[in-house]
């Protein structure tokens, strides 16, 4: 709209402040401002936080987009927090943060220690059989014994005279198994050629059957048309050579054995107050005696229970060895009831032999393998079904794990070893069991070692 020149000029021209008003302040007649309105204080940031706060709408805000809640906002609504607030919360999840960092990398170089040690460990001990294998073998001793000198020191008997009598019974076990087995073993050895010349006859008589098996390997004989030459055969030591170097090894190892179980089972009560007082603290010396009794308890009773079992078996294959007409049915039960101690291998061993012995004895193949076939029916049934439902599922163990131990220490000891496998993996174990299992696959995932995790019992922040 267009303003007229005479509008214009009816408009009055400001007038200049007088120097009354700037020598004066505040002006005469002026209404005192508080503290708390905008512009009562001459600091810049007052006045600045006074200017935000008013009512003026600003680019971007709710009422420069024609929203009027502006003036309806409080002052303090603008004004950002603290610079400490949150700070005490941050600084505990950065610790728990690097606490699991490095209880995590403790862990790893624990994984790497142990592997290490178990690659390492059959050098040591093979090498130090001498002395390890005695020891273990006491330990093992220790552990099944000491309950039966616990019983006998119950009734009266002196604790010197309860372990010298409980490593007595337990001599005299092995003593009359191994006469029971051996005895009627050194009579047979005189039929064993006869017995070999008829087991060469039964495969003789096999062979027959795939003599083109025979003719394809000399053809490709014949087309390779190698030379052997002269041949350097280095002669072996023969079996009477090899009993003759072991046997002092073998007494000085089973004296070593037998000496220090005596000495463990007599120091048992010690042992045990030891473990239990010089803890400091109580939870400490709780767990201590759990895992000493568990350890007790599981052992002993899986070897006894075991050993039962297998005498039961060994009953069986004697009456049916006796009922077949079998020389020496006494050394055959005697043989199953000490093979069955070894699992998978011993039956396995009994089997060959008792395959061997009826292919020898008899004149048709099919008749020879009837005492074998035998046991190893028998043997299902008692692996499968008796035991298991003897044992229970707390002996229950992985037949991977039975196995591995098993080679492992048949590598290193022999056949002490393949005996002592399954004790010692009943042991570390039950130890495992309460000292806390690893948790070896969720690791690599990137969970912890184990489940008992200290950190796992912190708040969340």
């Amino acid at each position: 709209m267009a303003t007229s020149p005479t509008a214009r000029s009816t408009i009055p021209p400001p007038t200049a402040p007088s120097l009354k008003n700037w020598t004066r302040w505040p002006p005469a007649g002026a209404k005192p401002r508080r503290r708390s309105e905008p512009g009562a204080s001459d600091s810049p940031g007052r006045r600045r936080r006074a200017c935000h706060s008013r009512s003026e709408p600003v680019i971007g805000s709710d009422a420069a987009a024609g929203n009027d809640r502006t003036e309806d906002r409080p002052a303090t609504a603008s004004a950002e927090p603290p610079a400490g607030a949150g700070t005490p919360g941050l600084l505990r999840h950065r610790r728990l943060t690097f606490a699991a960092q490095e209880v995590r990398l403790i862990s790893s170089l624990v994984v790497l220690i142990a592997i290490g040690l178990f690659l390492a460990l059959p050098f040591v001990l093979s090498i130090g059989s001498v002395v390890f294998l005695p020891l273990v073998a006491a330990l093992i001793l220790t552990i099944i014994l000491s309950p039966l000198a616990d019983k006998l020191a119950i009734w009266g008997v002196p604790n010197y005279l309860s372990s010298l009598l409980s490593l007595l019974v337990f001599l005299g076990i092995v003593a009359l198994a191994l006469t029971a087995v051996f005895s009627p073993a050194a009579v047979l050895l005189d039929r064993v050629p006869a017995m070999v010349e008829q087991v060469g006859r039964h495969f003789a008589a096999l062979q027959d059957n795939f003599d083109w098996v025979a003719d394809i390997n000399d053809q490709i004989v014949d087309l390779a048309g190698t030379d052997e030459g002269q041949q350097v055969v280095i002669a072996s030591p023969s079996m009477l050579e090899q009993v003759a170097f072991a046997t002092p090894t073998v007494l000085l190892e089973t004296l070593l054995t037998f000496l220090m179980a005596f000495f463990m089972i007599e120091a048992r009560i010690r042992l045990r107050r030891r473990l239990l007082l010089d803890r400091q603290q109580v939870g400490a010396s709780l767990k201590a005696a759990r895992a000493i009794r568990e350890v007790q308890d599981r052992v002993a009773a899986y070897i006894l229970t075991v050993a039962l079992i297998n005498v039961g078996v060994g009953v069986v294959v004697a009456v049916a060895a006796w009922a077949m007409g079998m020389d020496a049915p006494i050394m055959w039960g005697g043989l199953a009831t000490l093979l069955n101690f070894v699992p998978y291998v011993g039956p396995i061993a009994m089997i060959a032999l008792l395959g061997l012995f009826g292919l020898g004895t008899s004149a048709s193949p099919f008749v020879g393998m009837i005492p074998a076939a035998a046991y190893l029916s028998l043997h299902t049934i008692e692996a499968n079904v008796i035991t298991p439902s003897i044992l229970g599922a707390r002996f229950t163990m992985n037949p991977v794990l039975i196995l591995l131990a098993l080679t492992y220490f048949g590598w290193i000891w022999g056949v002490a070893g393949a005996l002592l496998s399954v004790p010692i993996l009943l042991t570390l174990t039950a130890l495992i069991d309460h000292l806390g299992r690893p948790n070896l696959i969720g690791f690599i995932f990137g969970e912890p070692l184990f489940a008992s995790d200290p950190l796992s019992s912190e708040p969340e922040p």
